[in-house]
């Protein structure tokens, strides 16, 4: 199972619509507010990493309410 993190900057007055949303993106496991440049972690666990960032890239990042992402690729636990 392969693993990304999404760090999610969202439009002032859409945090929770966003939150909402992409919490109903398949394969998306957890949705965490936090505080800081960043609103919204965000954990995606799929078969293979090009299907987790096609996940990313067609489904969360068009959420409206979006301003901008980072995304976190792990490399594996040691």
């Amino acid at each position: 199972m392969e693993t990304i993190y999404l760090l999610v900057e969202t439009e002032v007055g859409h945090l929770e619509d966003v939150q909402r949303r992409v919490r109903a993106v398949p394969n998306v496991v957890e949705v965490e507010v936090v505080t800081g440049p960043f609103d919204l972690i965000v954990k995606v666990q799929a078969e293979h990493i090009n299907t987790a960032l096609d996940i990313v890239m067609t489904k969360i990042r068009r959420v409206p309410g979006i301003k901008g992402t980072e995304t976190l690729v792990t490399m594996g636990s040691g």
